[in-house]
């Protein structure tokens, strides 16, 4: 399943950045436009951006994946994209960052909650 969030990946039309502390990389997050017959785990349309995001254990808690997720959000907005889904498991801590930014649960697959964000609403 990770090979179609990797397969085809520009950096022109699908965003992503790598957050950096004292030179060493902490965290990552990229969206990508899975097209209809090629969904991804947080799939809700084609035309919104499905999103990874991570950051190491030592890293968390300092703020990195709430930037990561507001840099993330400013491109959308920039490009006029009507939204940003993901998905997140059940147990996992990151829910209260997508939910603070304002993500709804839109859907359930297996232990897992596809999250949407509409950008411009709210």
């Amino acid at each position: 399943m990770a090979r179609r969030y990797l397969e085809g990946f520009t950096p022109d039309d699908d965003p992503g950045m790598v957050a950096m502390v004292e030179g060493t990389p902490v965290g990552a997050v990229w969206g990508r436009m899975l097209p209809t017959e090629r969904p991804g785990y947080g799939f809700v349309a084609s035309d919104i951006l499905e999103l990874t995001l991570g950051v190491l254990p030592q890293a968390r808690r300092h703020g990195v994946g709430s930037r990561l997720l507001a840099a993330v959000i400013g491109i959308a907005e920039h490009r006029r994209i009507p939204g940003l889904s993901l998905s997140v498991e059940d147990g996992n801590t990151a829910r209260r960052l997508y939910e603070k930014a304002g993500f709804k649960v839109v859907g359930r697959n297996g232990g897992s909650d596809t999250m949407l964000l509409r950008i411009g609403e709210g």
